[in-house]
């Protein structure tokens, strides 16, 4: 739970980078998919990997999208793939 709310903290601080009208759009997408999986079964580790790695991503595509250097990603990257 403590690593799933350190990438939510890390994805808010990501939408800081964005554009100002995309910023609401992208905050609360986060939320809703934070929010959607908080019944996510914890112990399944592999799981969990693989949806840090899928918000990682997505991270990179948005930052892309709006031509933001990718290196911004770079603490979400450590908390994703590091814990």
């Amino acid at each position: 739970m403590e690593k799933a709310l350190r990438v939510y903290a890390e994805m808010l601080r990501l939408v800081r980078r964005l554009p100002k009208d995309s910023r609401p759009y992208y905050a609360k997408y986060a939320r809703e998919n934070f929010v959607n999986y908080r019944d996510f079964d914890a112990s399944d580790s592999k799981a969990l990997d693989e949806l840090f790695h899928r918000a990682y991503n997505h991270s990179l595509w948005v930052l892309n999208k709006y031509s933001v250097d990718e290196s911004a990603a770079q603490k979400l990257k450590q908390v994703c793939f590091h814990g």
